[in-house]
């Protein structure tokens, strides 16, 4: 009875004739004949039988084989019977390496058959362009469960990821044995890598984000990751990726320091920017007047964004500016002289903050407004 799951004999053609001729000839396997091995490699892949399964049935049809093989029989002497037998070995070596390259060629197809898949998917599912429907359905094929909420989070490196790029294979090899079958999904786009898990499987999130930023030696950091907030649905899975997106992009903008952000930090800041001829409008008026100072608005614009990072505390304030505290507070005197609004009070602290914000997300004073 043949076992469960067991290589079909089919998969060996003409192997046996060939063994036998070979043993009376002593010749090596024609080119036609190799090429045969190569396509049962290719077909043997594409029926789901493994390398290991066909190499075994190669050589256990070797094995039963060997004492019927016309020349081993009639070999007279150890000398002939030596002879013969190398003339097959190298025969079963040639045709054991012809089985390998069609099998591995037949698997580098359907992987990128199966890459191409995913990227097509991966673009209909942020960019909402299929149904939603049929994109759920897709979807379980990649081990997403579209009717549960999802977050996503994007990870930008100094140099643009891609499916070659050595990081993004490692950071996959750690994420799918920390969580194997998750309803996790990771691919690149535009030259960043994303991850797309479900909101409830924030460990995922926070091991994508830790891997990224620091993927081992020899590899490259990501610059920035990016955290959208967690939505139901289809719509949910673009929407969590545009706001990881436009974190990167604000982040980019106001110079920050943070590696890793969540968009929910930073929802003040589209809020700021629904009305952008009012906020140019707030800038132009409160921040316009730094343009009268001896180096134009640039540095003391900086001083106030720096002294808002610091809380305040000149000495660290002058320490990150890499200035006197003496100079600090002459740049302080000098915003308070042009604009009118002293940083030491609360409420025209907070009109000064806003419109320091407002600049670096418009990009004023190198953009004009």
């Amino acid at each position: 009875m043949k076992k469960r799951g067991a290589i079909p004999g089919v998969f060996l053609g003409d192997y046996p004739k060939l063994l036998a001729e070979i043993s009376e000839t002593g010749r090596l396997p024609r080119r036609a004949e190799l090429d045969a091995f190569r396509e049962a490699g290719e077909h043997a892949a594409e029926a789901g039988h493994g390398l290991r399964e066909l190499v075994g049935l190669y050589l256990s049809e070797t094995r039963r084989l060997w004492g019927t093989l016309p020349g081993i029989a009639r070999s007279a002497t150890a000398v002939e019977r030596a002879r013969t037998g190398d003339a097959l070995l190298a025969a079963v070596e040639a045709a054991v390496a012809a089985l390998g390259e069609g099998h591995e060629r037949a698997q580098r197809l359907v992987v990128r058959q199966e890459e191409a898949e995913r990227r097509e998917f991966v673009d209909d599912l942020l960019y909402g362009r299929s149904d939603f429907g049929r994109l759920a359905e897709r979807a379980q094929r990649f081990g997403l469960r579209l009717a549960r909420a999802h977050a996503v989070a994007v990870a930008a490196g100094a140099e643009k990821y891609d499916d070659v790029h050595p990081a993004v294979r490692r950071i996959e090899r750690e994420l799918v044995a920390r969580f194997k079958t998750r309803d996790v999904l990771l691919a690149t786009k535009e030259g960043r890598l994303v991850c797309i898990a479900a909101s409830v499987e924030r460990a995922v999130l926070d091991t994508f984000a830790r891997l990224a930023e620091n993927p081992g030696p020899g590899y490259p950091p990501a610059r920035r990751v990016a955290i959208g907030r967690g939505h139901k649905g289809p719509s949910g899975v673009v929407r969590s990726y545009e706001e990881a997106l436009s974190t990167l992009d604000f982040a980019d903008r106001l110079g920050l320091d943070n590696t890793r952000l969540h968009a929910a930090e930073l929802l003040v800041f589209p809020v700021l920017l629904r009305d952008r001829s009012a906020m140019a409008d707030l800038v132009r008026t409160v921040l316009g007047p730094l343009d009268q100072a001896r180096g134009g608005a640039g540095p003391l614009l900086e001083t106030l964004m720096v002294c808002s990072a610091a809380g305040y505390v000149n000495a660290e304030a002058a320490r990150r500016l890499g200035v006197s505290v003496r100079t600090l507070t002459y740049r302080l005197a000098r915003i308070r002289t042009l604009t009118g609004y002293d940083p030491g009070d609360g409420l025209q602290r907070y009109t000064l903050e806003t419109a320091a914000m407002g600049a670096r997300l418009l990009g004023w004073p190198e953009k004009p407004l």
